[in-house]
């Protein structure tokens, strides 16, 4: 009966019919108290929601109470589209002008559930232009911590938060707004209010992840706040809400190391501590986000260097203990650390100097079989930046790092294989003994001319034919050079000069150049099969060609032509005509060897 009786009231609606108005509105707000999906449903069959906004006036006593109506039908979701079509948002808008406190209690929660997941709600309260004012709400009343201010601040977040959820222009209209400096100076002021604190990290989650929220983040003292607050916690549930705001921020180098100065680090270490012996989820779950969010510390250059601190870094000792652990977890984080440690000769130089070099053995002597890929990829990504300074790659290559690497040749893992390379390249870098070693090793060579054609894995491709190259050019041995023609590696290597990058190019045209060199005869078929000739023509006809590559280019031509099916497609091609531009290359190097090899084709025809 409420119902009609409502609609009756509301159709006849005079000053006089105040009390009774109210009367229904109470009775209805008694209807969706007790069934709010049911009460709902009538409210909208009977029509009541296209009357609400006559009621929505500044100074009627039944306001706060229509607006508490909308704001109980909106929690469910087949209502929010009605409420915008019965043209409630701009009277709810105009009640956000007012000063009093039910009535901006209520219509804040009334137009945050209308927002919420609604496409219809969003568009409409941003063309009222609702999220500015109750953004200059927020910045007015921040700093009062009367219990009802802070209710209202906590519903005012809310609806900040349902209007901008998941919307990138939503959030950057918000950040452009500059709420993100006021939240935060709420959250230091707020810090004991839990239900407003929570609000707060979930709008700082949101609006984290949009790039442009970034700088204005790193303008306050964020970073203090949150390391603050998360000290203060003990349940696994708000740490984890700090975490989802920690992990975004601290993609930002300048907040990195903001985090770092304000003890974040401490906070993570004590975590781990914690957590590390534990086996329920939680634990588990813990210990993963604060090893993770430590590695994602060390990615920024100043962060890493303050916390490496000359090698002598508490910080750096303990990430140390981390890779003999029998935590998988752990194991993966220290390693990881270790590779972000090893981003500059200096820090590289000292670990070597200091035995980490083996410990990552060891880790990675631990997962050879059946191992976890994840910290078999994170070893060898920090033996690969270890190996990087020349004066390290003799130290460890005498080391065996070598011999460990190649223990996980058969690996079936692109991300493995991919790192296994990189180290191995990096370790041969101007070692000819290395070299030469690992060039007449028959399985590694069989296997890289395998994964040269792993057209899937783009970057295990241009890795193997590099290795391939990198033997033969720092080896200089014909013993290499026979083990990659009988492997089947000289067609790869050809096509590696036609790459798109050219630092690929030129070391397929060197490492060409010294198989030409070294033993032209064993590779003359290949040559001729790959199309050689035909590829070196290209290269010199291209004008994008690098000096470098042109150079090169007629330094292998000349290089081949002791061969006579060589010679005899040199001369079809009628190179002299390309070569003979070249002369007048602004390049004198390259002009210079376009002299010499002209003459020696003028000399051969």
């Amino acid at each position: 009966m409420a119902f009609i009786s409502l609609t009756e009231k509301l159709f006849t609606s005079t000053d006089s019919a105040t009390d009774s108005v109210e009367s229904c509105l109470d009775c209805l707000l008694k209807a969706l108290a007790n069934n709010n999906t049911e009460a709902s449903v009538k409210i909208q069959e009977m029509g009541i929601l296209p009357l609400l906004p006559t009621l929505l006036k500044p100074q009627s006593s039944c306001t706060p109470k229509v607006a508490n109506i909308i704001a109980e039908v909106a929690k469910n979701e087949f209502m929010r589209s009605p409420c915008v079509e019965a043209g409630l948002i701009p009277p709810l808008i105009q009640l956000l002008n007012s000063t009093d406190q039910e009535v901006l209690l209520q219509t804040g929660r009334a137009l945050g559930n209308i927002c919420y997941d609604s496409h219809e709600g969003r568009s409409a309260v941003d063309l009222a232009g609702g999220a500015q004012i109750v953004a200059e709400h927020i910045k007015s009343l921040y700093q009062n911590t009367e219990p009802e201010n802070e209710k209202l601040l906590t519903v005012f977040c809310g609806m900040l938060m349902n209007y901008s959820n998941d919307n990138d222009s939503l959030q950057a209209q918000l950040i452009n707004m500059g709420v993100i400096p006021t939240l935060v100076k709420l959250l230091g002021i707020h810090s004991h209010n839990t239900a407003l604190t929570e609000m707060c990290l979930i709008a700082f989650g949101n609006l984290a992840e949009l790039e442009s929220s970034k700088e204005q983040f790193a303008s306050t003292n964020i970073a203090e706040e949150l390391v603050r607050l998360f000290q203060k916690q003990t349940e696994h549930e708000k740490k984890e809400m700090i975490f989802e705001v920690l992990a975004p921020l601290a993609e930002n180098d300048v907040i990195k190391l903001q985090l770092v100065e304000a003890g974040l680090v401490e906070c993570l270490l004590e975590v781990v501590a914690q957590t590390v012996d534990g086996e329920r989820e939680e634990d588990i779950a813990q210990l993963k986000t604060a090893s993770d969010l430590m590695v994602l510390l060390l990615l920024g250059d100043e962060s890493m260097q303050k916390l490496f601190e000359g090698g002598k870094g508490s910080v750096f000792q303990r990430v140390l203990s981390w890779i003999p652990s029998n935590n998988h977890q752990l194991q993966l984080a220290g390693a990881l650390a270790i590779a972000n440690f090893a981003r500059n000769d200096g820090n590289c130089i000292h670990m070597v100097d200091t035995g980490i070099v083996q410990k990552l053995l060891e880790l990675l002597d631990r997962h050879v079989n059946e191992g976890n890929v994840t910290v078999q990829h994170a070893a060898l990504s920090a033996l690969r930046n270890l190996a990087i300074p020349v004066v390290n790659k003799s130290k460890m290559l005498s080391a065996g790092v070598a011999d460990v690497v190649l223990k996980f040749l058969q690996s079936e893992m692109p991300p493995v294989q991919f790192k296994l390379l990189g180290t191995l390249r990096m370790l041969i870098d101007t070692q000819a003994e290395a070299a030469d070693q690992l060039g007449t090793n028959g399985k590694l060579v069989e296997r890289l001319v395998e994964w040269c054609e792993a057209k899937d894995h783009a970057g295990v491709m241009g890795e193997s034919n590099r290795l391939l190259s990198a033997l033969i050019r720092h080896s200089k041995s014909k013993e290499v050079v026979r083990t990659v023609i009988q492997g089947g590696g000289v067609k790869h290597l050809v096509t590696m000069a036609t790459s798109e990058h050219m630092i690929m190019q030129n070391e397929a045209l060197v490492a060409l150049g010294l198989i030409a060199a070294l033993d032209l005869v064993a590779a003359e078929k290949d040559f001729v099969g790959a199309n050689l000739v035909s590829v070196l023509h290209k290269l010199l006809s291209d004008e994008r060609s690098a000096p470098e590559i042109k150079y090169n280019s007629m330094i292998l031509i000349c290089a081949v032509m002791g061969s006579e099916p060589l010679h005899k497609e040199v001369q079809s091609l009628a190179f002299i005509d390309v070569v003979s531009k070249l002369r007048a290359h602004e390049n004198k190097t390259v002009s210079h060897q376009a002299s010499l090899t002209e003459q020696r084709l003028t000399a051969q025809s």
